[in-house]
């Protein structure tokens, strides 16, 4: 067998149940039961290698450069993926490359934007079951919202489906204990211990670096703490490379909002409408004016788990008149959204240390919307002095990101594209140094043939001789002394000089070690950018509630909505009552409305 073979197969030992994807050069291998599957899976060609005497393993492989694809086909038929990507410079190993893996992903790990709805939540979660009791947890890894319950087991179907989680973590060794056995989510069996509750309580205390969990309301709800541990434990395990840092967990009640089931969501067709589950047909297409992804998904949070307090209800239908009221603040407001990215994600993908330099820009434009959207939010008065406080300005990150990445980023990270001139002393002198030393080579050919007269003479580089001269071997007698000879061929003959080599190692050094300054440097942002992650995080979800009110406002002005009396009388009471998603397929003029008494 030969190293490779004992490598990848000591490798998959411990990644059993996920699909390896072996880096291998410029390509992802699979091998054995994986390259069978994959080469299923993806309609790509089995082929085969031989790994040793008499040993010729099955193989299926993805380019490196284009893996994002084909990794999006496999989770979304449901796989675990493990990347094991090579640790150490093939170069400049002697002997076995060291591979290991980096992540593994799974439909509620996932980060990559292709696999990712911008419009709502990519939930992980996780179930504990006790004596007629279920704990729930559930997390969304690119926002870091992260939720814990205990409740009756009876009632945990119908809260799953509210929360619509992609991926589900269950006892390996009873996963019938929670009643999900015809699910319509992805199950993944783990083990009893993970889902312990003095195994979980270390977990969620060294994650949030906490002595007590009492701040967090779940003191006493061990399945809950259960739960939650779980998916901090099962986070650890799949994201070895990025670090996850999850928000502070917010403990809920579900008596605090109405539970609907899946029947009854889709009857009142919420999210999808008509035959053919249309999204256009839908409640929430109807009323959806937000701008940003942020907003999007809140008020697809809010539609699927309505509100049964009616204090809170208040506070929202006031939020949503002041802003119907001034159509001047809710203009601006909208102009403001209109250049906020998603700021939840990108900074989720800053503390997980993969967030790219334009992904830093786009923070930075809508942090600067902040100010604005704060004064506006401030102006329609003392009522709404509690969402202004939400929005945080963050001055010195937005300084930061200014101050070090340049305005159009050319490249990645450590081609000498990203950091701005002037943020390091260290970056410009290599810059110049590089740019120089290419400057000098790019003279050189016309230099030569001042010199030699010689005016087919020409200079080139491949990767073995480096920088060269080449002249046609009929000219060969007239050139100077200090002409090196490195190559011949048929018709001409490659030489050096000293000088040549002198610039040519200044500009590969000074290539090298831009590239290592650069991407230090780059690393030296993110991680004093992920420093204000928290403060970002509550600014984020301020934006996302200023945009589902500015945008419900913008709809009841839209469609002539009225803001209704609610309270805790028993009868219901509506005077030309308009079906919201009826009246938008009818041509105008042709609904009729009806009154209703309950």
């Amino acid at each position: 067998m030969t190293p490779i073979r004992r490598q990848y197969l000591k490798i998959k030992e411990a990644y059993r149940d996920s699909i390896v994807l072996f880096r291998m050069g410029d390509f992802y291998e699979t091998f054995d039961d994986d390259a069978h599957l994959v080469a299923r899976e993806l309609d790509i060609t089995l082929t085969g290698r031989s790994l040793g005497k008499n040993l010729r393993v099955p193989m299926a492989g993805v380019p490196a450069h284009s893996l994002e694809p084909y990794l999006v086909r496999l989770v979304k038929k449901g796989h675990r993926v493990a990347i094991c990507e090579q640790l150490s410079d093939p170069a400049a190993s002697k002997g076995l490359v060291d591979r290991d893996v980096v992540r593994v992903v799974t439909p509620g790990t996932v980060f990559e934007d292709s696999l990712l709805d911008q419009q709502a939540n990519n939930y992980l979660a996780a179930v504990a079951v006790g004596d007629n009791r279920a704990g729930l947890a559930y997390a969304d890894i690119t926002t870091g919202e992260f939720a814990a319950t205990e409740i009756p087991l009876a009632d945990l179907a119908l809260e799953l489906g509210r929360v619509a989680p992609a991926e589900v973590l269950v006892a390996r060794s009873n996963p019938e204990a929670a009643g999900l056995a015809d699910a319509t989510w992805h199950c993944t069996p783990v083990d009893d211990e993970d889902l312990g509750y003095e195994q979980a309580k270390s977990g969620l205390l060294a994650h949030f670096r906490v002595h007590t969990l009492e701040s967090f309301g779940c003191e006493g709800l061990p399945l809950a703490v259960s739960a939650a541990g779980a998916i901090v434990e099962h986070l650890e395990r799949t994201r070895r490379s990025a670090r996850v840092q999850l928000g502070n967990l917010a403990v809920y009640s579900t008596r605090r909002y109405m539970s609907l089931d899946q029947r009854t969501r889709r009857n009142l067709e919420l999210f999808e409408g008509g035959r053919g589950q249309q999204r256009e047909l839908s409640v929430l297409a109807a009323i959806d004016r937000t701008r940003t992804a942020l907003g999007a998904r809140l008020l697809r949070r809010w539609l699927g788990q309505p509100l049964l307090e009616l204090a809170e209800l208040q506070r929202r239908l006031d939020a949503v008149e002041c802003f119907y009221r001034d159509g001047l603040a809710r203009g601006a407001v909208a102009s403001a959204l209109a250049g906020v990215a998603d700021l939840e994600r990108i900074a989720g993908r800053v503390v997980a240390g993969s967030v790219a330099p334009r992904e830093l820009l786009a923070l930075r434009t809508g942090l600067q919307a902040l100010p604005e959207l704060r004064d506006r939010v401030g102006g329609l008065g003392p009522d709404m002095a509690w969402l202004r406080d939400e929005l945080l300005p963050a001055p010195e990150v937005v300084s930061l990101i200014e101050a070090s990445i340049e305005p159009e980023p050319s490249g990645s990270v450590g081609d000498g594209g990203v950091i701005r001139g002037g943020f390091s002393d260290e970056i410009d002198e290599l810059k110049n140094a590089s740019v120089n030393a290419r400057q000098y080579i790019a003279g050189l050919e016309q230099k030569e043939r001042d010199r030699t007269g010689i005016r087919s003479l020409k200079v080139g580089y491949n990767q073995v001789f480096g920088y060269y001269i080449e002249v046609s071997k009929a000219q060969t007698a007239t050139l100077p002394d200090d002409y090196i000879r490195r190559q011949t061929l048929t018709n001409a003959e490659r030489y050096i000089v000293p000088e040549l080599k002198e610039y040519e190692s200044l500009a590969l050094t000074a290539r090298e070690r831009l590239a290592e300054a650069e991407t230090e440097v780059y690393r030296r942002v993110c991680a004093q950018v992920a420093e204000s992650a928290a403060l970002i995080a509550r600014s984020a979800a301020g934006i996302a509630q200023v945009d589902v009110f500015s945008g419900l406002a913008q709809a009841a002005v839209d469609n002539g909505y009225v803001r209704p009396v609610v309270d805790d009388g028993p009868v219901i009471r509506i005077r030309d009552g308009r079906h919201p998603v009826v009246e938008r397929v009818l041509p105008e003029g042709r609904y009729v409305p009806n009154d209703v008494e309950l």
